[in-house]
């Protein structure tokens, strides 16, 4: 039997197998960064009885985004849209968890308030993207953040937690991950700061561990968790000791007894497969010695692969991303060894039905 459909418990929760919905960026809120009904659709088509989803990237404060039709929680308005969605994959027999983020730098003045400037730990030039009303544009040069603003940024998190715990979510998902602000203070080729953020591996740590507490504060640990990417470069990112930071960063977060710690492997570079890098997942062997709670591994993994890395014990669940796009009976799929629906690069982000509820069902499809 395949290991990835054993149950398997998760801080407070039981799951009946191991494969996880990715936290995927789809861009399809409503204006005001609200969820609507096609976006409820969307999730509840992947929930299935004891499943486990994570919410695509959600906006933790008002000048934290770098996507146009990206979700927010950073308002009250925002709450019973969300709703929406937990209601709709509850109502299905699964569980989400709501995956909190800050772009940082990886904005652009035209998705800021008022078109301000972005924001990140140091005032460094950088390439990356961001998708405004014009499409994909450079991003804005950010500047760097004053000490106190930090400390509002940790509170804004603790805000959107404690949203999130009002909409209907089962748990909090921090994204330190791709690029976004948190990776920004974590690794030294985008923090340069002088302060007690930046320098020493335990400085560059501060403000993810700080807003994880705050997290914990309205959820408890069991119900937290963090998404890391060691060793990632998609942003412009880069460490010069990664293995020494992401080991760091892993036995401080397994001080805190978190619900799960996710890890994205290597080879994977934002939405692409990176082939110039190594195709094993070297990032879960690595942090697995270092980190003894339930451990997600994300990137680029079929089902053979998922079933060897959990059979190996580098990792507990595994989670799917462009399978799960365009594949919303993915598990069922795996469990049945069934074909999978190809999924269409062009309607990853943004846009409207098509590409995002439009994928067949197994069944569906052939009976079609």
């Amino acid at each position: 039997m395949s290991r990835l459909f054993t149950p398997v418990k998760v801080g407070s929760y039981e799951f009946a197998h191991r494969v996880v919905l990715a936290p995927l960026t789809r861009m399809r809120a409503e204006e005001g960064a609200v969820p609507g009904p096609l976006m409820a659709e969307y999730y509840a088509q992947r929930s299935s009885p004891g499943a486990l989803l994570i919410s695509e990237a959600t906006i933790a404060a008002p000048n934290g985004n770098g996507y146009l039709g990206a979700p927010g929680l950073y308002d009250d308005s925002q709450i019973a849209g969300w709703r929406q969605v937990t209601d709709a994959v509850h109502a299905r027999g699964g569980k989400i968890f709501l995956q909190l983020y800050h772009a940082g730098r990886q904005s652009n003045a035209e998705v800021q308030p008022a078109g301000s400037q972005p924001v990140g730990p140091s005032a460094i030039p950088h390439g990356g993207v961001a998708y405004t009303k014009a499409g994909w544009v450079p991003n804005t040069p950010n500047r760097a953040l004053e000490i106190e603003e930090i400390a509002e940024l940790v509170e804004s998190f603790r805000r959107a937690a404690g949203r999130g715990l009002e909409a209907g979510f089962d748990g909090v998902e921090l994204h330190a991950a791709n690029g976004y602000l948190f990776d920004q203070f974590l690794q030294d080729g985008s923090n340069k700061r002088t302060d007690i953020y930046g320098g020493s591996f335990g400085n560059r740590a501060r403000f993810l561990l700080e807003a994880t507490r705050a997290v914990i504060s309205v959820w408890g640990s069991s119900r937290v968790a963090v998404r890391l990417g060691p060793s990632g470069s998609f942003g412009d990112m880069a460490d010069s000791d990664a293995e020494g930071l992401f080991t760091y960063v892993a036995t401080e977060l397994d001080r805190l007894d978190l619900a799960y710690l996710h890890l994205i492997e290597p080879r994977v570079r934002g939405n692409l497969d990176d082939e110039t890098r190594n195709p094993n997942p070297v990032a879960s062997q690595l942090i697995r010695r270092f980190y003894r709670g339930t451990i997600i591994a994300a990137g680029g993994f079929r089902g053979d692969t998922a079933d060897a890395i959990i059979a190996a014990g580098d990792a507990d669940l595994v989670a799917f991303g462009r399978d799960f796009i365009a594949n919303p009976d993915l598990p069922e799929r795996l469990r049945r060894r069934l074909p999978l629906n190809p999924y269409d690069r062009e309607t990853f982000f943004g846009g409207t039905d098509v590409g995002y509820v439009d994928y067949p069902f197994y069944e569906e499809r052939i009976a079609a």
